[in-house]
């Protein structure tokens, strides 16, 4: 049977801020990302099966994304956990903001790759996560693939 690729996008809104980089993202602030999500798989090929046709329900798998990373993510503000930056989450938390510590450095390329790790875990056996694409602005973008991983 044929392999298929299929994709979901998401959007949400998040801050961040680099500790210790060299440039203006060492500052708060955020951005509008658009993750798309791309897995692969063989259509089911039971007809008796209410998912016939599908190598996954869309549904099922906006379900898994927004609960990993879409809810998690939206709306927060990420700070890695391993810097002075804890003082300022912590103040920021004190005052009623949703605030996400990290174990890594919150850019585009480490998100991409706890993302994979997440939806990964909770796909179903015959479903394999091809590739993400974490969308930080209109013009960059980071990639994860299987493949290379």
């Amino acid at each position: 049977m044929n392999k298929i690729r299929i994709t979901k996008q998401f959007n949400f809104e998040t801050g961040h801020a680099l500790y210790g980089y060299d440039g203006k993202c060492r500052n708060v602030h955020g951005h509008s990302y658009k993750l798309s999500v791309t897995v692969i798989g063989n259509p089911i090929d039971d007809s008796a099966n209410v998912k016939y046709g599908m190598v996954i329900d869309f549904s099922d798998l906006k379900r898994i994304v927004k609960e990993e990373i879409v809810d998690v993510f939206d709306h927060a503000t990420v700070f890695n956990k391993n810097t002075p930056h804890v003082e300022l989450a912590q103040e920021l938390e004190s005052r009623g903001h949703n605030v996400l510590l990290v174990d890594y450095q919150p850019t585009s390329e480490m998100m991409v790759i706890d993302f994979a790790q997440k939806i990964k875990q909770r796909l179903p056996e015959n479903v394999e996560l091809h590739s993400l694409k974490l969308q930080e602005t209109e013009s960059s973008y980071a990639s994860w693939f299987a493949s290379e991983n």
